[in-house]
């Protein structure tokens, strides 16, 4: 953003500001010369007790925190208090507590605790032997009695890891264990360099100096030391550490302003004065020129707005005129990106819709570059179209997400296929073409096969990254590629018919086939032909319907019809099979009226695939065909079944009857005859043989002396374990249980 006025404004007052202030400094300087040098040894002596005192608390805060932290830690008691073996945890935790002292201040060199008693040291890095320890000559003088009590003068200390010039440390040692323990020693150690930081940080280099002196009264530091061509200037105040024993001696270096100033004459007066004076003449002449720019905008800000400005009881200032004004235009500029945005969309649906349908296709290459995202596209570009549909949209979509989260996840859909695409290294546009389906165009970037398999790619891992995250399961259709906008229309009725075969369809991602993509008539006489023969053979009560039914299906497959055609030709069939068996009875009126068909139509249209369909429809059909072969057997069937009874209960011992003997001795199929069974007695064939077993096997155990292996065999078991297993479901007891309850029971009866 350019600021040329604020720069004019800035460049025009500064220069005039700058030098009054230093004219009216320079000025004060005289009046106060006399006062300025108490003031300023004043300052320096507070300057330097602050110092000292900022000095002495870091140590302190230091000693304090490495104290503290080992009277908190019982590591250090229990390593002091236990007998016997060293006890290893101990050492780890103290040494770690040691680790984290030293990396917690930036001020400690190292702090290490000495066992008098194993002859030890446990450092930060762990427990080591004092003989070789590289602070052995420390510790053998302190062992010695020599050293008093506090902090000591500054030594050198060579550190165990770093292998450099010693360094120069401040050390105070503590009986172990806290707080007068005599077992052991806590050595602190001190960075000078610490110390001498904050002094170096405290004490301007330029103006003031510095120096501490030792207990020897030996120089011990200068404050910036590595200054080069400072000259030690007057000395103004001394200052003591009595806990250190330090002296610190500080005051003004030499030819700096505090000297400069009192030579200063009162001329300076004078020349501040008329600096004043010109500098506000100035600043007036250059308010006056800059304010015209300001002027010219306030005149056709008014000129804009006089009626407003006319109308309002209160005339505001000028800025907050100008806010106002830039307030509105920001407004007005902020609602036309909106609908800008806006139109821009609209404008891209609508162009996407006219590729799809080739309409409209003036200029079709440039509306492109402008308002789709595919770039680089020209009339012989090749395009390929990929439908993308939601499966059972309104039994899983619609019933389990509400309008707001529908529409969140179908935002989310076009942000997943247009990351996935880019991460596909493909150029692809996708909208939403209907409520269910969305469209994607891709521009082609390579040869056809191998734009094809990046497709098909892409369609694989978009279903599989939605399943897995969104719980939406997604079919898509390949168009062929084709060259041209125009064409884009031919990719897209491929696809589109691929999707209208979904019963059909063995896999959710197909590609069509290119060519004639127009879908063959239907050949309504040859499915009539077949409906007809199928409805004739189940009236006929012949268990040929279902292989003619089979084949229709087969049939389906074959000539790949559309869900439409398959639904419509499955209503006529149910159609017909009303109008020819629905009068045998009120029951099969029942089952085949028009609401019973509505029902299945609606089952039949939430089906995913043409073997449900078949198996809802052989299902339903079955149920129907049981009813009317009940209906027209009505007389026949009793004497069937009470002959069929009459031969179980004569051969129930035989361990391969089953309703397999049985259709192939009466010549019926097995469910048949398990359905007139069902109806006549009100009980399952399993149920009727395993009762008329059960009851001889209860005779048996109560009057003969038999094995269980010989009864089982003798009521139609083939071993001991399978009869048990029927029997104490049956009656709740095992057999031999049941002989020895039922003959006890007999003989205390007696």
């Amino acid at each position: 953003m350019f600021r040329t006025w604020y720069r004019r404004l800035l460049l025009s007052y500064f220069p005039i500001f700058l030098l009054t202030v230093t004219i009216l400094i320079f000025a004060s300087f005289v009046f106060i010369n006399d006062i300025s040098r108490t003031e300023t040894q004043k300052a320096d002596r507070i300057a330097a007790k602050y110092l000292v005192d900022n000095v002495e608390r870091t140590i302190k805060e230091v000693e304090l925190a490495v104290l503290e932290s080992a009277e908190r830690s019982d590591a250090y008691k229990r390593y002091f208090n236990s007998e016997g073996p060293r006890d290893t945890g101990a050492i780890y935790a103290v040494a770690q507590n040691l680790r984290i002292l030293t990396d917690d201040s930036s001020y400690i060199q190292s702090v290490y605790v000495y066992d008098k008693k194993n002859e030890s040291v446990i450092t930060e890095t762990g427990l080591k032997n004092l003989n070789g320890f590289i602070d052995e000559d420390w510790i053998r003088h302190i062992t010695s009695g020599t050293v008093k009590e506090g902090w000591q003068p500054v030594r050198e200390y060579k550190d165990e890891f770093i292998q450099r010039t010693p360094v120069r440390v401040l050390t105070i040692d503590k009986g172990m264990p806290l707080p007068f323990g005599s077992e052991g020693v806590l050595v602190i150690n001190i960075k000078m360099s610490g110390i001498e930081q904050i002094v170096d940080s405290m004490v301007n280099e330029q103006l003031s100096f510095l120096t501490i002196y030792g207990s020897d009264g030996q120089t011990l530091y200068q404050a910036h030391s590595d200054s080069e061509g400072a000259e030690k200037g007057k000395l103004l105040n001394t200052v003591y550490l009595e806990k250190l024993g330090w002296k610190f001696a500080s005051g003004i270096k030499a030819g700096n302003l505090f000297s400069w100033v009192s030579v200063i004459s009162y001329l300076w007066v004078a020349i501040a004065f008329g600096t004043v004076v010109c500098a506000v003449l100035y600043l007036i002449y250059v308010t006056r020129r800059n304010y015209k720019p300001i002027q010219v905008i306030m005149n056709r800000i008014e000129g804009h707005q006089i009626r407003t400005m006319d109308q309002s009881a209160s005339r505001p200032d000028e800025m907050m005129l100008i806010d106002g004004v830039l307030e509105d235009l920001i407004n007005h500029m902020t609602d036309y990106d909106k609908k800008s945005r806006e139109n821009l969309l609209l404008q891209r649906s609508k162009l996407f819709t006219d590729l799809l349908h080739s309409e409209r296709l003036d200029n079709a290459v440039q509306r492109m570059e402008e308002l789709s995202p595919l770039s680089g596209a020209d009339p012989s570009s090749r395009f390929t179209v990929v439908l993308s549909e939601i499966n059972s949209y309104e039994k899983v979509f619609q019933d389990r997400y509400t309008r707001g989260d529908q529409n969140t996840l179908k935002f989310a859909l076009m942000n997943v296929f247009q990351e996935l695409a880019r991460g596909a290294d493909l150029q692809g546009w996708a909208e939403w073409i209907s409520t269910d389906r969305a469209a994607i165009l891709f521009l082609a970037t390579g040869n056809d096969e191998e734009m094809t398999e990046k497709i098909r790619l892409f369609a694989g891992q978009c279903r599989s990254w939605v399943e897995q995250n969104l719980r939406i399961s997604l079919s898509f259709g390949i168009g062929p590629a084709v060259s041209g906008p125009g064409s884009i229309r031919d990719s897209y009725v491929a696809a589109e018919n691929v999707m209208q075969h979904k019963l059909l369809m063995h896999e959710d991602i197909v590609l069509a086939e290119g060519g004639d993509s127009r879908q063959p008539l239907l050949e309504t006489y040859k499915y009539l032909q077949m409906i007809a023969e199928f409805v004739k053979q189940f009236r006929m009560s012949s268990g040929q319907w279902r292989q003619r039914l089979e084949g229709i299906f087969e049939a389906f497959e074959q000539d790949f019809l559309q869900d439409a055609d398959i639904r419509s030709l499955i209503q006529a069939m149910l159609q017909m099979l009303n109008r020819e068996v629905a009068v045998m009875s009120e029951q099969l009126q029942d089952e085949l009226s028009a609401e019973n068909a509505a029902e299945q139509l609606k089952l039949l249209e939430k089906a995913e695939s043409i073997h449900e369909v078949k198996d809802i429809l052989f299902e339903y059909l079955t149920d129907v065909f049981r009813t009317y072969v009940s209906v027209s057997e009505t007389k026949s069937y009793k004497a069937m079944v009470n002959e069929m009874k009459k031969y179980i209960e004569e051969n129930f011992a035989n361990p391969d009857l089953s309703l397999k003997h049985l259709s192939d001795r009466f010549q019926i199929s097995g469910k048949y005859g398990s359905y007139l069974f069902k109806m006549e007695f009100n009980m399952k064939f399993v149920d009727f043989l395993t009762q008329l077993r059960m009851e001889e096997a209860e005779k048996l155990l109560l009057e003969t002396e038999g094995s269980l292996q010989d009864i089982a065999l003798k009521v139609g078991y083939a071993n001991a374990i399978t009869f048990g297993r029927v029997f104490k479901r049956v009656t709740g007891i095992t057999p031999g249980d049941y002989r020895s309850l039922k003959r006890g029971h007999k003989a205390s009866t007696t």
